[in-house]
């Protein structure tokens, strides 16, 4: 095909649209992928001709099944459950279960998307999924939990394997979620099997899942930071969320020497100039994961500010990481961190700013990690999990902290090394991030011919 024959940006965009109706998340996915390959690929002609980004954009399979469980009043209610299995160029479908009401089909291929730019970024063998339900685990007891839980895995065992997909956890999906799920796998199958990762320790699961991708988010600014000549010690921290990603990205930051002063829920946000310190922030990790309170409490605890239904984007920060949800910083948030001092940015959740923000801060030029390349450090360790079950070992935890801090290292590189910005010094590392990601999935799909 002569390159002139090529599509545009904005052909390859309707297309996406048009195949995927109403699937906001999934086209806004797409776009910011499309927008940097576009160009990258403007002259080479096999990623064209084999039609290599449309067939990324669109999924190996999306699963979707019907989850019935019976409730603790005796009551039979019936769920939606998916798993989307976007690519597997490069190793086993790999990536998180999402339970949660807003969970859709829309959100799941986005994640599936992401996610396979992600895995391919840690360069560890591991293709790109997504699934979960709209089921909401908050507000359940233990047994409705386990009931939901075997009857999902009922049905996800059907497609799942060690060496076929992998789930693991996200929202609504910890430990106890995996547990289950890892129990009615083996029953149904008879098999001991590395089918989950962010399993417990006594049945196969590592050391420093639960931290990893809070911790990475950090490595990878500090990486960021350290490029410019400068750290993240001494630097005021706004930290949204108060799960797992955001209390060990604020456990890390504390570490290096920055300051946390914000964490937040979907009730709002607490605002704590003095600091969110060690001690501080254990009373919240009994709070989140014991008692599954609200974050308004710590307000009440310790004496400072909480601000319902808010997110902590106009507080004054000079390093911001988003690690709740989605969309979860607009455009006029970012403006406003810009404004208010904001220097980088690294992203704990998946997707958290709006296109919009993400042209403001790249506009800006400030150090603005992607959550593809920044939280990339739970699906790491994830695949470090993998590779211990599979060989029946454990490393110590002193391995996997310097395994990580490798990946998010090699991470960081591969971003520099695509993301370079003509006549400048500045690294654009969401180009870095899109194109490195990009390139090895790529060049997999061609070494394959058409399948």
């Amino acid at each position: 095909m002569p390159v002139s024959d090529h599509v545009d940006l904005e052909q390859f965009m309707r297309g996406v649209k048009r195949r995927n109706p109403g699937q906001s998340e999934f086209h806004q996915a797409v776009q910011e992928v499309a927008e940097d390959v576009f160009d990258f690929i403007a002259d080479k002609a096999a990623y064209h001709e084999y039609q290599v980004l449309r067939r990324m954009a669109e999924p190996d399979r999306v699963v979707s099944f019907r989850v019935c469980w019976e409730d603790d009043n005796g009551s039979i209610r019936v769920q939606r459950g998916w798993r989307v299995q976007n690519n597997n160029a490069i190793g086993p479908y790999k990536g998180g279960l999402r339970f949660h009401a807003s969970v859709n089909e829309s959100i799941l291929k986005f994640l599936a998307f992401e996610q396979t730019f992600k895995n391919s970024l840690t360069g560890l063998p591991m293709g790109g999924a997504k699934g979960g339900a709209n089921f909401n685990p908050k507000g359940k007891s233990d047994h409705e939990v386990m009931r939901f839980c075997q009857s999902f895995m009922t049905e996800l065992y059907r497609h799942v394997g060690d060496d076929v997909d992998v789930p693991a956890g996200d929202i609504g999906v910890g430990a106890r979620e995996i547990g289950y799920m890892f129990g009615q796998y083996k029953r149904i199958t008879n098999r001991f099997a590395g089918v989950l990762t962010g399993k417990g320790l006594e049945y196969g699961g590592s050391l420093i899942r639960t931290e990893a991708t809070g911790y990475g988010a950090v490595y990878l600014m500090q990486k960021m930071l350290e490029r410019i000549g400068d750290s993240v010690e001494g630097k005021i921290c706004a930290v949204s969320g108060s799960g797992n990603v955001a209390i060990y990205a604020a456990e890390k930051i504390n570490q290096f020497g920055g300051k946390v002063v914000t964490l937040s829920d979907s009730s709002g946000f607490v605002h704590d100039p003095a600091g969110i310190s060690e001690d501080r922030l254990e009373w919240v990790k009994e709070l989140k994961t014991v008692r599954r309170g609200r974050i308004s409490e710590y307000a009440d605890e310790f004496g400072c500010s909480f601000h319902a239904g808010e997110r902590p984007w106009r507080v004054s920060c000079e390093l911001a990481l988003p690690c709740a949800t989605q969309n979860e910083i607009s455009g006029s948030e970012a403006r406003m961190l810009v404004e208010n001092g904001c220097i980088g940015v690294s992203e704990g959740a998946n997707m958290p700013t709006e296109l919009e923000g993400v042209g403001v801060f790249k506009d800006a030029r400030i150090l603005y990690g992607p959550a593809k390349a920044a939280n990339a450090g739970g699906v790491a360790v994830s695949g470090l999990e993998m590779s211990q079950n599979s060989a029946k070992i454990s490393w110590k935890e002193d391995e996997l902290q310097k395994l990580l801090r490798d990946t998010m290292t090699g991470i960081h590189d591969r971003c520099a090394e695509y993301g370079g910005v003509a006549g400048s010094s500045h690294i654009d590392y969401v180009k870095g991030a899109n194109i490195a990601g990009f390139v090895k999935v790529g060049d997999a799909m061609l070494a394959y011919g058409v399948v």
